[in-house]
């Protein structure tokens, strides 16, 4: 059986990546012989992560990966995430070992860190489709953080670095969707080296036996970058009778949209735990994203096909590649009209019923697990 250590570094609020990680080290456990070493990041001495971070090498974690390399001896590491407590040192001693590399690339940072000018990263649009940032709210610095310049330079200091790693021939890299390999091809990676693998999902928790209530809903990051505020007005020029949106999550938008649109049509339920929120899903007509990015795997839409709710959702990303190519319910990204016109479909019982079972089908085939092994096996084998 092959030995395969894993490494993350957890987020300090817990996030999709963190769940996926969770996920799939269940289901690498019944096929592999694994070790895992999970970072998190906490800072006892400021002034000695400082050092960390302009190295960009922690010596204890890679100490830490050392030891476990030389104890475990691994036929492959395997890498979800290193910001920031697991550092980008610990390349370097996996090379050493002459251990080959995976890294799992769950989103886009690796791209909007990877410049310290704005000018770069926005590369002439408005808006970044991979993180949100707009030439609004930068000068001249590729602020990442717009909170802060010093979390910016950090992060970029460390980006430029990891980019340039990733650009190792030798690196195999895991995404989620045919939409991020072809975003990597376009930037000259080597697409031989650039594998699509899903997260993992237990498909056996799907049902589609609740009875449905009167609402859609939306669960996530409230924020600009999402269209919370375009879905919000969508919903309401439709003047649904006895029909709800329900709003689920924090952000940065939050209060505002609460002081500008609460009503008996619109209800902010704040952050709930992932049991409740998948109990709300099954209940739903229902469920729907209006992002504006690109996206990785839409966690919380794929657990609604497996409850048989169907989900209204943009054309962009890899998002649609998580959908039957005849879903009714795609909408052209940032076209609000479009938008208005597959929300009034949540009426349309028939409709709604066969969308449900169509993506049940269909995720219970695309995330089937002896189909995510055998992609898996593919390549560390």
């Amino acid at each position: 059986m092959k030995k395969v250590l894993v490494i993350h570094n957890k987020y300090r609020h817990i996030g999709g990546e963190d769940i996926a990680f969770d996920k799939e080290l269940s289901l690498l456990t019944k096929y592999y012989k694994i070790e895992e070493i999970i970072f998190e990041n906490k800072i006892k001495n400021i002034f000695l992560q400082l050092i960390y971070f302009l190295k960009n090498k922690n010596n204890k974690s890679m100490n830490i990966v050392e030891n476990r390399i030389e104890n475990f001896k691994p036929d492959y590491v395997y890498i979800h995430n290193t910001w920031f407590k697991a550092s980008l040192g610990i390349f370097k001693v996996i090379e050493k070992k002459g251990i080959p590399v995976i890294v799992k690339l769950h989103n886009f940072r690796y791209f909007c860190t990877k410049s310290f000018f704005a000018k770069d990263h926005l590369d002439g649009e408005k808006t970044c489709k991979a993180c949100g940032m707009t030439n609004k709210q930068v000068g001249k610095i590729n602020k990442y953080f717009v909170d802060s310049i010093f979390k910016s330079l950090l992060i970029v200091w460390y980006g430029k670095k990891y980019f340039k790693i990733l650009q190792n021939s030798k690196i195999k890299l895991f995404v989620l969707t045919e939409f991020h390999k072809d975003f990597l091809v376009n930037l000259n990676f080597d697409g031989s080296r650039i594998h699509v693998i899903p997260n993992y999902i237990n498909l056996s928790h799907s049902k589609n036996k609740a009875k449905k209530e009167n609402y859609i809903i939306y669960a996530g990051r409230i924020s600009d970058e999402k269209g919370v505020e375009e879905l919000i007005k969508s919903f309401l020029s439709q003047n649904l009778t006895n029909f709800y949106l329900y709003i689920v999550g924090d952000g940065p938008s939050l209060e505002y949209l609460k002081s500008q649109y609460m009503n008996k049509s619109v209800k902010f339920l704040g952050q709930l735990e992932n049991n409740s929120v998948i109990d709300l899903i099954s209940k739903s007509r229902a469920v729907i994203t209006t992002t504006k990015l690109y996206e990785g795997q839409p966690t919380l839409l794929c657990e609604a096909s497996l409850q048989g709710v169907p989900s209204i959702f943009p054309d962009s990303g890899g998002i649609k590649e998580f959908f039957p190519d005849s879903s009714k319910l795609m909408f052209r990204q940032n076209d609000y009209s479009d938008l208005k016109n597959k929300i009034i479909e949540i009426l349309n019982d028939e409709l709604i019923k066969t969308e449900g079972l169509n993506n049940k089908k269909y995720i219970e085939d695309y995330l089937r697990e002896d189909r995510l092994v055998k992609m898996f096996k593919e390549v560390i084998n």
